[in-house]
């Protein structure tokens, strides 16, 4: 398949769409390798069909950890422009398995030289990511009582209608109770930060930031969505041992102890795409009917400003298990 290079993210659909339609015939049986399994050879499938000659930059894990889409991984035809492409195939893969909210199949990409996206390490980061209105006023580094309070003044309420997406996790406790003394409201979710870095992008999400740690890669991701929504990330890394920290510093320019900001992570010409696989905050699952297969995506430009949400029907699929291998 040609690739139009102005605009690769409309091939890029095809893509997401294809990781949700597969990982969607696992969702709530509880078997989340499977799930996952079916989405990473999905999304490697149409990845092979475009006339590129791709790289997968932020992927599974390493060759030796990850046989589906590991970092390093060369994706395409091999004929067409260079393409570094961040991938999740199943972002939230205990949410597909049990049926929960927010489960999503995600690619970010940008043509080598127009565009970068780090080459994060597999650990943890501290992030903030807020929308346009927050964007230049908050700082990772203060007290998230003092980010609440400049938020609530940029976004014109009241510090009580202040929302905050956190993952629901033991080492947030904290964070959680910090946030609430301010009288903050917090929400909660059991998997997948990158779904809650898009609702806090989003101004009609009902969630106002993401805050607290979780995985570098996604990270790098969800810097993309905020370089194209006009939004801001900062994140800092945080080392499990020394010998971690030394691996980045032969993957990163510059002192790895800083705080990371939206385009030290994601630069230039990024396009973001991602479908929904369990509806969510942000997209709808996908969702089959007696004769065909909806889904719902957002796709992004940070070159164009553009933000795109398509609903697709799939004509050509009947029930969860009709899905040809050559869609």
């Amino acid at each position: 398949m040609s690739i139009n290079p102005k605009s690769p993210h409309l091939d890029f659909l095809r893509v997401t769409e294809r990781a949700a339609l597969l990982a969607a015939r696992w969702v709530g049986k509880g078997k989340k390798h499977e799930a996952d399994d079916a989405a990473c050879q999905g999304m490697r499938s149409a990845l092979n069909e475009l006339n590129i000659a791709g790289t997968i930059v932020i992927g599974e894990g390493e060759m030796d950890e990850a046989p589906m889409l590991y970092i390093g991984e060369a994706v395409g035809t091999g004929i067409g422009p260079d393409v570094e492409i961040a991938v999740d195939p199943l972002e939230g893969t205990n949410l597909c398995a049990n049926g929960m909210p927010n489960a999503i199949a995600v690619l970010a990409g940008t043509i080598k030289g127009e565009g970068h996206l780090l080459h994060a390490p597999d650990c943890y980061m501290d992030k903030l990511v807020v929308g346009p209105e927050c964007k230049g006023i908050v700082d990772i580094t203060v007290p998230p009582k003092v980010n609440i309070r400049l938020m609530s003044k940029a976004l014109g309420k009241s510090v009580e209608e202040v929302t905050i997406g956190i993952l629901d996790r033991d080492r947030h406790r904290g964070l959680i109770e910090e946030i609430r003394e301010t009288g903050a409201r917090v929400h909660l979710i059991s998997d997948g930060d990158l779904t809650v870095a898009l609702a806090a992008l989003d101004p009609d999400s009902g969630v106002d930031a993401l805050m607290g740690s979780g995985g570098a890669p996604e990270g790098v991701i969800s810097a993309a969505a905020a370089l194209c929504y006009g939004g801001e990330m900062q994140a800092k890394f945080l080392w499990s041992s020394d010998e971690e920290r030394e691996r980045a510093v032969g993957m990163i320019q510059g002192d790895v102890d800083r705080v990371m900001t939206t385009t030290d992570l994601a630069s230039g010409h990024v396009q973001f795409c991602a479908t929904g696989i369990t509806s969510g905050d942000i997209l709808k699952g996908v969702r089959y009917r007696r004769d065909y297969a909806l889904t719902e995506s957002i796709l992004m430009r940070s070159k164009t400003g553009t933000i795109r949400r398509i609903q697709t029907m799939h004509r050509n699929i009947k029930r969860r298990d009709d899905i040809p291998g050559g869609y």
